[in-house]
């Protein structure tokens, strides 16, 4: 008989978790307030990148894991999944980069590669996940699965476990009321979407001037970015902020000059001082839960690598 395990949140960590629990042997339910749309996850840049997660050692640990079945995943065809060439730019020669570990080679660009006012960058590919295309995609392969998706609001974990073995716990933000976990914030991220010119390269600046700037081409849009704005709830999108991204992101891709905008988003990262994944033994109240939330701006980097040990901690589902 096969164990019976709750996911509390459809994004992209409680998804890849049911899929990981169902190769496991699990009986696996998905519950959520917002459909798959809805979520974070669909919101964002999703290029492979840390991004405001820790600790180092596991961050580089889940991220490459999860680098390695996003590359796998491009190469099987897999929908809104692409391997993305990318260049990092830097005002000074950059040291060794301590995430260059989880990815393939990563060299220094040629000066003809660089934008105007650059004189060091790197180059390397990275998954780029396109979120509406690949979300939807990995519900149903879920649901292919036997996962059963729920739409219904989750009041405590508790209540969530009522009827299961195992709750897994990917609520986000949620974690706040249904955790009691105070240390996780909201840092929002402005984005704008713009049509895409014919661009393929991936380009960011962490470190620039006026904020962090991004490019992020995907097959009809490309994604630019963006900001860091912790403590912050309101998903408003500021047209100011907007504009002053749109003209940063002009400073590392002049070739986007001229680009239609399409829209202004605003969502929120649950963040963390640190990913909390570990388990809880059963209470009298409710059964065995195991926590994976807390990826702040590295959700599509760290999901699978996050699920794989989720997975681990829950065990086989087989009862026998």
């Amino acid at each position: 008989m096969a164990g019976r395990a709750v996911v509390v949140g459809a994004g992209i960590a409680g998804l890849s978790c049911a899929v990981r629990l169902r190769e496991r042997g699990w009986s696996v339910r998905v519950l959520s307030d917002v459909a798959v749309h809805g979520s974070t996850s669909h919101l964002a840049a999703a290029v492979w990148f840390p991004t405001r997660s820790g600790p180092r050692n596991k961050v580089l640990d889940w991220g490459g894991r999860t680098f390695g079945t996003l590359a796998a995943q491009a190469r099987a065809g897999v929908p809104g999944v692409v391997m993305r060439e990318s260049l990092t730019l830097y005002r000074h020669e950059p040291g060794p980069q301590w995430w260059a570990a989880a990815v393939g080679p990563v060299r220094p660009a040629r000066p003809d590669e660089l934008p105007p006012g650059y004189r060091h960058g790197l180059r390397f590919a990275v998954p780029l996940v396109e979120m509406p295309v690949y979300l939807p995609w990995l519900a149903g392969e879920a649901r292919r699965r036997g996962v059963v998706l729920e739409r219904r609001r989750v009041t405590s974990l508790a209540e969530a476990g009522a009827d299961a073995d195992l709750v897994v716990h990917c609520s986000g933000l949620g974690a706040r009321s249904l955790a009691g976990d105070t240390s996780v914030t909201p840092v929002r991220g402005q984005i704008v979407r713009v049509v895409n010119p014919g661009l393929a390269l991936s380009v960011r600046d962490e470190a620039h001037p006026s904020g962090r700037a991004y490019v992020h081409p995907r097959e009809h849009d490309c994604i630019l970015g963006g900001t860091l704005d912790e403590g912050v709830w309101d998903t408003t999108p500021d047209p100011a902020v907007g504009a002053a991204i749109v003209e940063r992101c002009h400073d590392i891709v002049p070739a986007l000059r001229g680009a239609p905008v399409i829209e202004h988003v605003a969502g929120l990262r649950p963040a963390r001082p640190e990913v909390r994944l570990e388990a809880e033994p059963a209470t009298a109240e409710r059964p065995r839960v195991i926590h994976d939330y807390g990826h702040g701006g590295s959700g599509i980097t760290l999901s699978w690598g996050c699920a794989d040990d989720v997975a681990a901690l829950a065990g086989p589902g087989d009862r026998g």
